[in-house]
């Protein structure tokens, strides 16, 4: 049987309420029945000695009979409560608040049976008994009643007075011992008990309803999450969970429909990347195919095939090249690109980059500037890398940068700034601020960037931000339609150039 979260909190919170008030009520009752036996115990030793040194000492000196003693024993015993025994000072039984009687005639003491003879001294029962000091014991006084008795052993002293009243000498004259059932300490308790437990139990259903007014109000946008959550693993994004507290469920529920429309975004890129690397690949496979087939059924004369199969052979390495861009970039995003940093000036590395561009550019009409800001331009990065990344700009730039408009190259630095700016900068269409999020994903390809040329593989940026990001620095794009459109990096200066 499955339990919900609601009833492991309820047997939780009931194991915690009973055993909290389990300890409550067993170290209140401890606390108050030891109180309670104390001062039963400091009474009855008070009345004892009051009775000592009137009533006994009465007796020892001659004004009281036994039979008197016993009287008055009877009556002391009625009000205390507590049976009252006079031995001597050898421990013999002089005097009793109850006749002597055998087991079988049942004699009952004012608050327990006795079962057992007042012994005729009291050594009989314990042989180590002191009698000439004042103590006390709690428990069924060596057997003789079926309950537990609080037991006071007090003295008796008879002061000798010389002619002028002072006193002389203290003689011992054996000790009162008195006898009190804790039955009435038993009910005590038993009361206390009825009182605490009515207040527990009535905790225990206030705890209870609060504790269900508070679990609903929990429990039920948490039931929600469960539902969304399950919609969510069946591919339905658009379900939304409708809480909108600010604790910690709201900012859960937060983060469940960012998560969701991310999973969407995510969706929409990966139709948009099918899409793209199928006609990536489709069209010069076309091509290749179609020219294959026709040069092998003769439409194509053999004195041109020479031409067309210059034209396979550039798409072929088209593919190959898209290909093992693909693998790049999936080795970079995977494991991270493996850098090797080295000092080198940047200027010399754009140099050397834009001669590649020199007949590109021509061919186009596009003229390339540039312009460097820069006092230091010594960096600390991955040669080769670095290159790559600004091969890559300046190739996207020249893709959409019209005949007759022009391309910047900037390198800028700036007081208190250990870094170069390497900006690429061109005056071509532009794009909107959707196509400026996207820009840096695999495949993507905007509809306003194909422009009239169509040759790109959409990888190009994505393997740049990741050579970027593992040098651990930032790139930034911003553009506008039709103004042209501009790519920031920035890198480290070496530590030579820094310093001076």
């Amino acid at each position: 049987m499955q339990h919900s979260i609601l009833d492991r909190i309820y047997i939780a919170f009931l194991a915690i309420l009973i055993v909290s008030f389990g300890v409550l009520i067993v170290f209140t009752s401890f606390m108050t029945r030891r109180s309670l036996v104390s001062e039963k115990t400091q009474t009855l030793t008070n009345e004892g000695r009051l009775i000592a040194s009137q009533t006994v000492a009465g007796y020892v000196s001659g004004d009281y009979s036994k039979e008197a003693l016993e009287y008055l024993f009877q009556y002391y015993s009625a009000a205390l409560g507590a049976d009252i025994w006079y031995l001597d000072e050898y421990g013999w039984v002089v005097a009793t608040s109850r006749e002597v009687k055998t087991t079988s005639e049942e004699e009952t003491s004012p608050d327990a049976r006795r079962v057992g003879n007042i012994p005729k001294n009291i050594y009989q029962i314990d042989p180590e008994y002191e009698v000439s000091k004042e103590h006390s014991q709690t428990g069924n006084f060596y057997g003789l009643y079926n309950g537990d008795m609080i037991a006071v052993n007090v003295p008796v002293k008879l002061d000798q007075l010389n002619l002028f009243g002072e006193v002389v000498t203290t003689e011992q004259k054996g000790s009162l011992i008195l006898l009190a059932s804790v039955t009435q300490i038993n009910e005590m308790m038993r009361s206390i008990y009825s009182i605490v437990l009515i207040p527990c139990l009535v905790i225990i259903v206030i705890a209870f309803v609060f504790l269900a007014v508070v679990s609903k109000k929990v429990l039920t946008p948490v039931k929600k999450l469960s539902v969304v959550a399950n919609e969510y693993s069946k591919g339905n994004l658009e379900v939304r969970t409708g809480i909108h507290s600010n604790d910690e469920i709201g900012q859960l529920a937060q983060s469940m429909e960012y998560m969701a429309d991310e999973l969407s975004k995510l969706e929409d890129y990966r139709r948009d990347f099918v899409s793209n690397i199928s006609h990536d690949f489709r069209s010069p496979l076309t091509s290749i195919k179609g020219y294959i087939e026709a040069m092998k059924d003769g439409t194509i004369p053999p004195e041109k095939q020479a031409r067309y199969l210059d034209i396979v052979l550039n798409e072929t390495q088209r593919l190959t090249k898209l290909t093992q861009g693909l693998l790049d970039l999936n080795n970079l995003e995977s494991y991270g690109p493996y850098v090797k940093m080295t000092e080198f000036d940047i200027i010399d590395v754009i140099n050397k980059t834009l001669n590649t561009f020199e007949i590109k550019c021509i061919e186009k009409g596009v003229a390339i500037y540039l312009n460097n800001h820069a006092t230091e331009t010594m960096v600390m990065a991955d040669k080769t890398k670095i290159q790559q990344v600004i091969y890559n700009l300046i190739d996207n730039a020249l893709k959409f940068t019209p005949e007759g408009k022009h391309i910047y190259v900037t390198v800028t630095d700036k007081e208190k700034d250990d870094k170069l700016h390497i900006s690429v900068r061109d005056e071509g269409m532009g794009m909107d601020e959707e196509t400026q999020k996207k820009i840096f994903i695999r495949f993507y390809k905007g509809d306003t960037s194909r422009g009239k040329d169509k040759t790109g593989s959409g990888i190009g940026l994505a393997i740049t931000k990741e050579i970027i990001k593992a040098h651990h620095e930032v790139i930034t794009v911003t553009s506008k339609v039709d103004e042209g459109t501009e790519f920031v990096f920035t890198l480290s200066k070496a530590s030579s150039s820094s310093g001076k």
